[in-house]
């Protein structure tokens, strides 16, 4: 069971990323409000205080509003949220780029956390930290039985303040105990490197503050490194998303200045808005310019260097935004596997200080006029994960397969017909023998090798979806996959 629930943590948490990353958009409140139903408002008025009495012991007042407005926003669409002062701290983390820590990227080994790579410059990186190193005590707790949840929020903490930590080093078989002085922590959200003289590969993780700023230097890095390069693969595969202004920053150094990037369309006034490739839809108030800048400081080799950009399942949302827009634009190629299909914008207002509410205001659309919303970006090029196939994709969750997502807003929900019901029940059974597949594989492969990757590092010599991308870009027969195809539209029943 346990082996089973770690597979499962395992495939969800691409899932989960993709599904519930944030596209910001800044909006202003609404100049005035609907009128309020006051006959609904008694009744919960009359609900709240029959708990307040009757319930069979009593009940903090502000849980019992909190958890109210949780289930009213939450009830709406798979992204919609309410923030307390805790999840409120923790989105804002999130999208920042920035945190309070020691600065390792981690995962989980035979119940310790294992470090997967020390962030460079931070207090780890300066403590000697290495890859693979297991932390087996966070001060005077023992990881083992600790979720990795648990064990991050044991590392983070105030600045300034000391956590110390028992790591086991396997290659020189010995434990010691080292003491970190906790920090502000910047992440890296983009990698790059030459893959061969001529060609680079640059991939973007998510999209955050700090993400346009690392993406012009490490280009203008590359480019330094290799003038002449004839070709870059921009890797988007499991890109949750992120902040709508950096996809357009991105978007913009690669297409021509003024073109559509993405149009937005909701209810407000506000949310009918088109994004083009110019500063003012994505530079910083006060900031500098970083993509005029790296148009300059690369000689304009970023506006026709070949494209290809690699996607898959977990590419979400802003992902979506920059291959969708380059597609339509015939700017790149797209290769990879149809993406998750977010195609909703987040607001985000605060209601105090400390909480807030994540509300969806407004469907995305690319270039061309198309939603994307419960169906994604389908690639020019289809590509399997592997040259053996795809061997996990059946785990992996798809906006389509959320509870109560948005329909795509072409056509109005309808009921479906008998035979619709049907032929869904009859392809959902198809689907869940694949996942009952997939899983077992999963599993099998696991055990051959606990505690390392399934897949190959994205980047590494062995990622087999990179090599096509190399051969696409030198007009070489590429493997394209002969099992996988578009999915179909979507169908919602009211």
């Amino acid at each position: 069971m346990g082996q089973k629930l770690k597979i499962a943590g395992w495939v969800a948490l691409g899932a989960m990323a993709g599904a519930l990353t944030t596209v910001q958009l800044q909006a202003t409140a609404r100049a005035g409000m609907a009128p309020l139903p006051l006959a609904e408002l008694q009744q919960l008025a009359a609900v709240f205080g029959m708990v307040k009495s009757d319930y069979v012991e009593p009940v903090d007042d502000k849980k019992l509003i909190s958890d109210a407005i949780s289930g009213m926003v939450s009830s709406l669409d798979p992204h919609s949220q309410y923030f307390d002062k805790k999840s409120f701290k923790e989105f804002r983390e999130g999208t920042s780029g920035r945190f309070v820590g020691v600065g390792i990227e981690i995962t989980m080994e035979d119940g310790v956390v294992k470090v997967v790579s020390p962030i460079e410059g931070s207090p780890a990186f300066r403590a000697g930290l290495k890859t693979n190193d297991l932390i087996t005590k966070i001060d005077d707790t023992a990881v083992k039985g600790l979720s990795i949840n648990d064990a991050v929020k044991r590392m983070r903490g105030e600045p300034n303040t000391k956590v110390s930590l028992t790591i086991f080093r396997k290659d020189e078989n010995r434990s010691f105990p080292v003491t970190i002085t906790r920090e502000e922590i910047k992440t890296q959200s983009v990698k790059s490197k030459v893959i061969e003289p001529g060609y680079g590969w640059l991939r973007v993780s998510q999209f955050q503050e700090r993400t346009v700023e690392d993406f012009a230097r490490k280009l203008e890095e590359m480019v330094k490194a290799d003038p002449k390069m004839k070709g870059l693969v921009l890797d988007l595969r499991n890109d949750p998303g992120g902040l709508l202004d950096a996809a357009v920053a991105i978007s913009a150094a690669f297409l021509p200045e003024g073109v559509t990037v993405v149009s937005t369309n909701g209810q407000l006034e506000e949310s009918k808005f088109t994004y083009k490739a110019e500063p003012q839809f994505y530079q910083r108030r006060g900031g500098p310019d970083l993509i005029r800048q790296l148009t300059q400081n690369t000689g304009g080799l970023l506006k026709t260097i070949p494209i290809v950009v690699l996607v898959n399942e977990g590419s979400a949302s802003a992902s979506e935004i920059v291959a969708g827009a380059l597609q339509d634009h015939k700017r790149a190629t797209i290769m990879g596997s149809q993406t998750f299909g977010k195609g909703s914008v987040q607001t985000v207002r605060p209601l105090g200080p400390d909480t807030g509410i994540k509300l969806t205001t407004a469907r995305y659309y690319t270039p061309s006029g198309n939603t994307i919303q419960a169906k994604g970006i389908v690639p020019d090029v289809m590509l399997d994960e592997t040259e053996e196939g795809n061997l996990f994709t059946a785990l992996r969750t798809r906006e389509a397969d959320l509870t109560k997502h948005l329909t795509n807003g072409k056509e109005p929900a309808r009921e479906l017909t008998a035979a619709e019901k049907a032929a869904e029940v009859a392809a959902e059974k198809v689907r869940e023998q694949d996942r009952e597949k997939a899983r077992l594989r999963l599993e099998e492969e696991t055990k051959k090798n606990p505690g390392g990757r399934v897949l190959p590092e994205f980047g590494s010599e062995k990622d087999f979806q990179l090599q096509q991308a190399l051969k696409q870009l030198k007009g070489q027969p590429v493997l394209v996959s002969k099992t996988l195809a578009a999915r179909k539209d979507e169908k919602k029943d009211n």
